[in-house]
């Protein structure tokens, strides 16, 4: 089974812009002891998915060492704990496996909508996420909090259509998400397939990239033969397709990163680009004209 591993940059804004002294330290940040029942997770925690061999590593660093960082909590309103977590939340699952009866936090207030870009900040930072938990994410801020993919962008310190290609894996089929979440495949991986419009002919193709553990590149070229085969099924017969059109539309593919038809009749012809949805549209709107536009 493929298992991917992926790096991911620094962000543009840290948790200190977000909630001012989020970054101090014991002594100077008035970090308290409080119960470890005390505390709930963040209701918008972008993570779903734990590694009980990391939990369980952590645990046993903090047997040995203590909590070194403090747990960051806001006050709970309306829940039957007293705190809810805002940035912490492995350190405390991993605090409760180790037995500790008490943890250290530093109580600060949060918004709901900062108590996802927190968590989704720190868990970028870490990179403790899965593309598809990401993109939730970053959907979750564009739906629910009204941020535009410039502002979400601004803020984990990536580019527009680099938030727009993420939220774009959440038009896959359920396969291809799953197999990101597990790792079977990449995102680029994913994006490559996503070229290919026919569901039986998708799940045939990712079949083939992970039983024979395809490179984002041979996944790209397995996606290009199977999207020109009905083409050349058609012209079979009448008349070869044209090389200089074949070449033109591999160009446009790479350039845009989705399928492009280039059709010709004499010196006149129509270009057809392909698009799965606004964010994936507003992409091919940047990269063709140069500037951002919000659709």
């Amino acid at each position: 089974m493929r298992r991917v591993t992926t790096r991911r940059g620094g962000l543009g804004r840290g948790l200190e812009s977000l909630i001012p002294g989020i970054g101090q330290d014991d002594a100077t940040g008035g970090a308290i002891t409080v119960d470890v029942g005390t505390l709930e997770p963040n209701p918008v925690q972008p993570r779903v998915r734990w590694d009980p061999e990391q939990l369980e590593s952590l645990a046993a660093s903090i047997r040995e060492h203590g909590i070194i960082q403090p747990i960051v909590v806001t006050r709970a309103t309306g829940g039957s704990t007293p705190y809810q977590i805002v940035a912490g939340e492995r350190r405390w699952r991993a605090a409760q496996m180790a037995g500790l009866r008490s943890v250290p936090v530093i109580v600060r207030e949060a918004t709901p909508a900062q108590l996802l870009e927190l968590a989704l900040v720190e868990n970028v930072q870490r990179a403790d996420l899965n593309p598809i938990e990401e993109a939730l994410a970053y959907r979750q801020l564009t739906t629910e909090f009204g941020l535009t993919q410039s502002a979400v962008a601004e803020r984990v310190g990536k580019s527009r259509p680099a938030i727009a290609n993420s939220i774009r894996l959440l038009s896959a089929p359920e396969s291809i998400q799953e197999a990101v979440a597990n790792e079977e495949i990449s995102a680029g991986h994913a994006k490559a397939l996503l070229g290919i419009d026919d569901p039986l002919t998708l799940e045939h193709l990712l079949r083939q990239v992970i039983s024979g553990d395809l490179s984002v590149r041979e996944t790209e070229r397995l996606v290009q033969r199977s999207a020109d085969a009905p083409r050349r099924t058609r012209v079979a017969g009448t008349q070869s397709a044209d090389p200089a059109v074949s070449a033109v539309e591999s160009s446009l593919r790479r350039a845009l990163g989705t399928r492009v038809e280039l059709a010709r009749r004499g010196e006149t012809g129509r270009i057809v680009i392909s698009f799965n949805s606004d964010e994936e549209l507003n992409s091919i709107l940047e990269r063709i004209i140069g500037v951002e536009e919000e659709l």
